[in-house]
């Protein structure tokens, strides 16, 4: 058994991280480990905070690195200093609760990474009220046989819908097939009326490319070929990747903001934890202007009354 690399200590603007097992290799492909994990989001720092920010935050984690066991951990990791923050989220149905990771800087990411967190997921809504979402996430979730042109050409729909609308979309890689879109809305409505917002736009974009797009809701029903607009990243407690996490494959790809104009040309396969931090430092956050154009979800949630009443079938309750 190799021996264990011994601790370093990072400063992280006004605090100190340590990290044990620095050169412990999280993934495989190239052989980056722990340290250069922790590096990653330092490059990133802005873009990954501005992701999280006041966010409750799922934490997925793999303490023997990304070919070992995953842990998904809902709760901050016991040990933590006392200067982490946390939100408490309530789960009902089984009447308990949990203090989540409530990133408000970066060393809250680095000491999480210290905690072998490789991914970042973030709930929809923040501390100031949790049960209000103020982000819309539309996850083009392409089936088993669907290819990534077929992708590629919801997006540009999604983008087109949405400029109808008069919401701006920050589109991102998710690190894996799909592409994301999020939109910044008003935190006036619950858990259930976004996601029927959602399911709204989706079924407009099913519309207008129904050659390319399902919103069918059992994934046996759908066709493999198309991408499923998948609205139900918008219920209490589903996270998704956030932007500029890393994702837990032997690559360490990472879920990368784009621009529109990218759409045709992008390969998510490039963008990975060796790559971006130059990209970042060309380009900068790309989604950083998000909480400047806020969009009201009133007329989505017109457009899902207006199915509702035309016999549109609602889907299954989220936890189905």
């Amino acid at each position: 058994m190799a021996a264990k690399s011994p601790a370093i200590e990072l400063e992280v603007g006004e605090r100190t991280v340590r990290i044990s097992n620095p050169d412990r290799v999280y993934f495989p492909a190239r052989g980056e480990t722990k340290l250069d994990l922790v590096n990653y989001y330092l490059s990133v720092g802005d873009g990954i905070v501005n992701a999280l920010r006041e966010r409750p935050c799922m934490l997925h984690r793999f303490p023997e690195g990304v070919s070992g066991e995953k842990v998904h951990q809902k709760r901050l990791p016991h040990g933590a200093p006392p200067w982490m923050e946390t939100v408490r989220v309530k789960f009902p149905r089984y009447n308990r609760t949990a203090d989540e990771l409530c990133v408000t800087e970066v060393a809250h990411v680095a000491w999480a990474v210290q905690m072998s967190t490789v991914e970042f997921h973030p709930w929809n809504s923040r501390r100031a009220d949790t049960e209000k979402p103020d982000e819309w996430r539309i996850d083009l979730d392409p089936m088993p046989d669907c290819p990534f042109d077929r992708v590629r050409r919801v997006a540009h729909t999604v983008h087109e819908v949405l400029d109808e609308l008069g919401a701006v979309g920050y589109p991102k890689t998710s690190g894996g097939s799909g592409i994301h879109v999020y939109v910044r809305v008003e935190p006036e409505y619950g858990f259930t009326d976004v996601r029927r917002a959602a399911l709204a736009f989706a079924r407009e974009v099913e519309r207008r490319a129904p050659e390319d797009v399902t919103t069918t809701w059992w994934r046996k029903d759908r066709d493999p070929r198309l991408v499923f607009v998948d609205f139900n990243q918008n219920a209490r407690d589903h996270t998704i990747a956030a932007a500029y996490s890393v994702r837990g494959n032997p690559e360490g790809t990472v879920s990368t903001p784009i621009r529109w104009d990218e759409i045709d040309d992008v390969n998510p396969k490039d963008f990975t934890i060796a790559t971006v931090p130059q990209r970042y430092a060309e380009l900068g956050d790309l989604h950083a202007t998000i909480d400047d154009n806020v969009y009201s979800l009133d007329t989505l949630i017109d457009w899902a009354d207006r199915d509702e009443r035309e016999g549109a079938e609602e889907p299954p309750p989220p936890e189905d």
